[in-house]
């Protein structure tokens, strides 16, 4: 498959709608398959076991049209009213009456959610017990992502599990080479990639929500706020920063709109997009160019967490979205490819220490800090400022770079992830 092929099959596949955070998201979706599959009149109980990477992210972070956070009430709205094939926007359309039940579902304590001891970040499995029968359902790798499923301890026909071995040979676009990738975008005709623009609208809508309405911890209006009264400046990094806090202001706390996801992640999807919309609001761009920087900042994304991970122990948002941002932004403003090359340097020098604590309202923090850091790498990089090679993690290529840093969070965070899941759980069960 040729390259340009290769990029916009990438693109269609990891830039799609999710309501509400991913990780109970792909718990509820696990659910509603286990449902779908088994006719019965009397639910006895569903064990779920998550990753600890899935575990960590769904304990604090809402879960829309509920006022309520965590994996147990996602399960539950999952099995009462989900339906599989809305995929990443299960959660979207529930009816007040389907939450009740969910909600009573909890109640009568059928639902069980325990961590499985397993090195996969994605890792979500479903064992439903009803009185006619069981079934298995296991999501693994990508949050949609089906890869065994069981009735009555049959294994049935699961196309998904071709889908897995495509998707895995797709991976091969992060065999090139960054430049070449971007190369390839800069040619790529505008029908073939404007459905982003749909993710740059829909994003935009829910950080002005936000503002709008002072939701989370209110990072984003508070910025807003100090703009509007001249404390701080109406610059683009201000925009930049006010706009992807506000965005997960609202996704964090739960709102009921659906943002457009990058590489599994709506807050992803936030940071790669946001930082290149407040560029858009400040400076004359084409829409050929705003599309063409959108597929920059998702492919970048998505090549760096092919490194860390879908999950990590580092800040996804922080390490690999906003440098999508950063390089996007950068190549807006006419940098050549040795300023491209440095933009990525500067971020990982700067940024790479970002852990994840799992998702929650506070990510807006980080997201607005990834958001001005993107802005900062791409202006020093433009007037050829960048960090140089055996700086710490830096290299001589952004290639290596980005490998060495996937060296940090793959093989020298997992003990710094369990200590973090550790720290959460402990202050979990003091409440």
């Amino acid at each position: 498959m040729e390259l340009k092929t290769l990029i916009v099959d990438t693109l269609r596949k990891e830039v799609v709608p999710a309501m509400g955070c991913t990780e109970p998201v792909a718990v509820a979706l696990a659910c509603a398959k286990a449902r779908e599959l088994l006719i019965f009149d009397e639910l006895n109980e569903v064990n779920i076991y998550v990753s600890p990477n899935i575990y960590k992210n769904g304990m604090c972070v809402g879960i829309p049209n509920t006022g309520e956070v965590g994996l147990e009430i996602a399960a539950a709205l999952g099995i009462v009213g989900g339906k599989s094939e809305k995929d990443l926007s299960i959660l979207e359309g529930l009816s007040i009456q389907e939450i009740r039940s969910a909600k009573k579902l909890l109640e009568q304590e059928k639902v069980h959610i325990g961590m499985k001891d397993t090195l996969d970040k994605i890792y979500v499995e479903v064992y439903l017990k009803a009185d006619s029968g069981t079934v298995e359902v296991v999501i693994r790798e990508r949050h949609n992502q089906f890869v065994s499923i069981k009735i009555d301890g049959h294994e049935i026909l699961d196309i998904y599990g071709e889908k897995a071995e495509e998707d895995r040979k797709e991976q091969t676009i992060y065999d090139h080479s960054i430049q070449d990738i971007l190369l390839q975008i800069e040619e790529l005709p505008y029908d073939q990639i404007s459905f982003l623009l749909e993710g740059l609208h829909m994003n935009e809508r829910v950080a002005w929500a936000a503002l709008d309405q002072d939701m989370g911890m209110g990072v984003g209006s508070g910025l807003y706020q100090s703009i509007k009264s001249g404390i701080l400046s109406d610059d683009l990094m201000n925009q930049a920063m006010m706009l992807t806090a506000a965005g997960a202001d609202a996704r964090m706390s739960g709102f009921s709109m659906p943002v457009m996801s990058s590489n599994g992640s709506g807050n992803n999807g936030l940071t790669t997009i946001l930082p290149i919309a407040a560029y858009r609001n400040k400076f004359q761009v084409s829409e050929e160019k705003l599309v063409k920087a959108l597929a920059m900042s998702h492919i970048v994304n998505g090549y760096i967490k092919y490194y860390i991970g879908r999950l990590s122990a580092l800040c996804g948002c922080g390490v690999a979205s906003s440098t999508g941002a950063a390089v996007a932004i950068a190549w807006l403003m006419g940098a050549n490819p040795q300023q491209i090359d440095g933009v990525i340097k500067n971020m990982i020098a700067n940024i790479s220490g970002m852990i994840c604590d799992g998702a929650k309202v506070g990510c807006a923090l980080k997201l607005a800090t990834a958001a001005s850091t993107a802005i900062q790498s791409a202006i020093l990089a433009l007037g050829n400022k960048v960090v140089p090679a055996r700086n710490g993690i830096v290299a001589e290529t952004a290639e290596e770079t980005i490998k060495n840093l996937g060296r940090l969070g793959q093989d020298g965070m997992g003990s710094t992830d369990r200590v973090i899941l550790k720290i959460m759980n402990e202050m979990q069960a003091a409440l």
